[in-house]
């Protein structure tokens, strides 16, 4: 599974980092991105739970 977050919509409210911390960073602009090429096994569930709280609807699995 990959993840993309679309850097228009996000509004860099850090709740992807908080659930998802081994797959999301805040960059220096205070928006949220990936921090691996491919999401590992056992972080699925919690990169869809972020998916699923992002208050913009900006991560999308890829």
């Amino acid at each position: 599974m990959k993840v993309k977050v679309n850097d228009d919509a996000c509004i860099g409210c850090g709740a992807c980092t908080a659930i998802a911390p081994e797959v999301f960073e805040m960059n220096d602009e205070g928006l949220s991105t990936p921090i691996v090429d491919e999401v590992a096994e056992d972080s699925i569930d919690n990169a869809k739970e972020a998916i699923e709280s992002c208050p913009t609807g900006a991560i999308e699995e890829e």
